[in-house]
């Protein structure tokens, strides 16, 4: 197997193309899942703001189940 030359212009060339290559790849990850995210959120909001949303979360450390309620100050609209 040959040895690379990090002297060499053409490797450095080469493996800063590689690393940008990388990066964008990544990025581009991070960005389908921020918009999972913003997906996940989105929905949740429109779930509260029309009735109110129960959620069950266990501590991973002690097991203690603890309940969250979250409930919209919005009216509906229709309903006086």
């Amino acid at each position: 197997m040959a040895s690379r030359d990090k002297g060499n212009p053409v490797t450095q060339q080469v493996d800063r193309e590689l690393d940008i290559n990388q990066l964008i790849k990544h990025l581009d990850i991070l960005d389908q899942r921020l918009d999972n995210v913003d997906s996940i959120i989105t929905s949740l909001v429109q779930r509260v703001m029309e009735k109110p949303l129960t959620m069950e979360i266990v501590c991973p450390k002690c097991g203690q189940s603890i309940q969250l309620n979250v409930t919209s100050s919005i009216r509906l609209r229709g309903k006086d």
